[in-house]
């Protein structure tokens, strides 16, 4: 049984930082590409930041330079380190697993960016 678990989520203020982290189960990690999505209330599920299963990373535009996703293998735990966080990151933040005829969703852990 496949479960991606979340963490870390909360509220900041306009400026301050949070690290989410997806402990995974059930799956490699490292044979994962492994996502963090977003998305707001009504708006669509956006990818923030991705890794690849061999380690390669991309962002979305409007997080670069501010989030950082990392992986630990060993602990089998994906994070995302949000820094200069604005209002407009509040959102659900999901972790997501993947590899050909598999995809898996964690629960979500919700960020709110608010003075």
């Amino acid at each position: 049984q496949v479960q991606l678990v979340e963490s870390g989520g909360g509220l900041v203020q306009p400026g301050g930082s949070l690290r989410l982290s997806c402990a995974a189960s059930g799956i490699i990690l490292g044979l994962y590409a492994m996502g963090w999505y977003r998305q707001a209330p009504g708006k669509q599920r956006e990818l923030v930041a991705a890794i690849s299963s061999g380690g390669s990373t991309q962002y979305v535009d409007s997080v670069k330079g501010r989030f950082t996703i990392s992986r630990d293998v060993a602990k089998n735990t994906v994070y995302l380190q949000m820094n200069s966080l604005k209002p407009e990151d509040t959102a659900a933040y999901y972790c997501n697993a993947g590899r050909t005829g598999r995809n898996y969703w964690g629960q979500g852990t919700q960020v709110t960016v608010s003075s």
